[in-house]
C-alpha cells in the first residue's frame, strides 16, 4: 500500500481537518480538492483511495494530491486525480512542494504496478508527458444579467427568447429536482450513445455539497425539456452536466437552459462561469465560444509504466463507433441499469 516518502504521506480521516485548512487558505483551490471526497470515491463507488499531502516542518499541511485508482477488467488498472471531473490536481504552497507529491504519485504507481497515473492540472509540469487537446471554455462575468444580455448582442437574445413562446416552467433547486433531473439526463445519454452515472451519484454530490450543487429543470408544455446540475465554488460556476429533450431543440431549449445557468451564477456572486471542456474547434466548442467564453488550456499529465503508450479512452476514437452505435438502440431502461457499473470505471 501507500508508503511515506520524504515529507509526503497519504492521509488517514484524522487529517481531515488540516486538510481542509490547507485547501481553504490555496487561491487555486477547487471544490474537488475538498477532502469530502475522498469518502463520496469510497464509498459510493468503492475505490480504492490515496489521498497524498505534504506536511512542513511544523507539521502544517503545504501541499496535498487526490488520486483515486480505477481498476477494472475493460478498462485497466491505473490512477487518476480526479475521475469524472476537470480538476483535482496537485495544491502545493510552492513549486518544491508540488514536485515532491508528484514524486510520491509516481513511486506510488510503481508500488501499485498500475499502467498509468493522469494528474489533471491547468499548468504545465515538467518531466510528464503531457496531452493538451482539451480546454475549459470560461466566461467572465459581469456583474448582472442586463450587462450579459447586452454583452451577448441581440442574435444570442433572440435565440434564448425563441423558447419563451412555449411558456416553458424553470424550476432551480436540490434533491428535490432530482428525478427529474435524471429523466432527461439519461436518455439523453443513451441518445448519445454514452453509459450514464446512476443516479445515487447526484444524490450524493447534492447531499455532501448542499451549498455547492444546484439544479435546474425546465418544462415545455408539462413535459421535462431541458436540465443543468451547477457547482458553485470560490467565485466559479461550472456546468458539469447538462441535457436536453431531442424533441425541444427545435425551439432552442439548450439556449434557454444556459441563459438560466448563467443567471444563477451572477446570482451566487460567481465572476466566473465554466462550460467545461472541449476540444478546439469541435460542435461543443463552438457552442461556448457563442456566449463569449475563452478556451483556457487542460494539462492532463501521464507516468507511464516502462513500456505503456499514452492511455487511450477517447469515447471519439473509431474504435468505440459501433458500441456507441448499438447503445442508442438499447432500451432506456437497460442502459439505466448497466451505464452506471460501465463509466464509474472511466476516468
Amino acid at each position: 500500500m501507500c508508503e511515506n516518502v520524504s515529507s509526503v504521506r497519504p492521509v488517514t480521516a484524522s487529517d481531515e481537518q488540516a486538510w481542509q485548512v490547507f485547501v481553504q487558505s490555496h487561491n487555486d483551490a477547487t471544490l474537488y480538492h475538498d477532502f469530502a471526497w475522498r469518502d463520496f470515491y469510497t464509498s459510493v463507488f468503492t475505490k480504492q483511495t490515496c489521498y497524498l499531502a505534504s506536511f512542513d516542518p511544523t507539521g502544517a499541511i503545504d501541499g496535498v494530491l487526490p488520486l483515486v485508482r480505477q481498476k477494472s477488467l475493460l478498462f485497466g488498472d491505473y490512477l487518476v486525480s480526479l475521475p469524472f471531473f476537470n480538476y483535482g490536481g496537485t495544491l502545493a504552497a510552492n513549486e518544491k512542494v508540488r514536485q515532491a507529491l508528484l514524486n510520491a504519485a509516481a513511486a506510488l504507481s510503481q508500488e501499485l504496478d498500475v499502467s498509468h497515473s493522469e494528474i489533471r492540472e491547468t499548468a504545465p509540469l515538467a518531466d510528464w508527458q503531457s496531452r493538451t487537446d482539451k480546454v475549459a471554455m470560461v466566461l467572465e462575468l459581469p456583474d448582472d444579467e442586463e450587462a450579459l444580455g447586452k454583452a451577448l448582442g441581440a442574435k444570442r437574445r433572440s435565440q434564448i427568447k425563441r423558447p419563451l413562446r412555449e411558456d416553458p416552467q424553470t424550476v432551480k433547486g436540490g434533491p428535490e429536482q432530482l428525478d427529474d433531473f435524471y429523466a432527461v439526463f439519461a436518455r439523453n445519454m443513451r441518445d448519445l450513445g454514452t453509459p450514464v452515472y446512476g443516479k445515487y451519484m447526484f444524490a450524493e454530490i447534492l447531499r455532501r455539497f448542499p451549498d455547492n450543487a444546484e439544479i435546474i429543470n425546465i418544462q415545455v408544455r408539462g413535459k421535462p425539456a431541458a436540465t443543468a446540475f451547477l457547482l458553485h465554488h470560490g467565485g466559479t460556476t461550472e456546468i458539469p452536466w447538462a441535457s436536453t429533450v431531442r424533441d425541444f431543440n427545435s425551439i432552442s431549449i439548450n439556449m434557454l437552459l444556459y441563459w438560466e445557468a448563467l443567471r444563477s451564477a451572477i446570482g451566487r456572486g460567481s465572476g466566473q462561469f465554466d462550460f467545461g471542456r472541449s476540444t478546439v474547434d469541435s460542435g461543443t466548442y463552438r457552442f461556448k465560444k457563442q456566449w463569449g467564453a475563452e478556451p483556457r488550456q487542460l494539462y492532463w499529465h501521464y507516468w507511464l509504466r516502462e513500456g505503456e503508450d499514452m492511455p487511450g479512452l477517447n469515447p471519439d476514437s473509431g474504435k468505440y463507433a459501433l458500441a456507441i452505435r448499438v447503445w442508442q438502440k438499447l432500451p432506456l431502461w437497460l442502459t439505466n441499469l448497466a451505464g452506471p457499473g460501465i463509466v464509474k470505471n472511466l476516468p
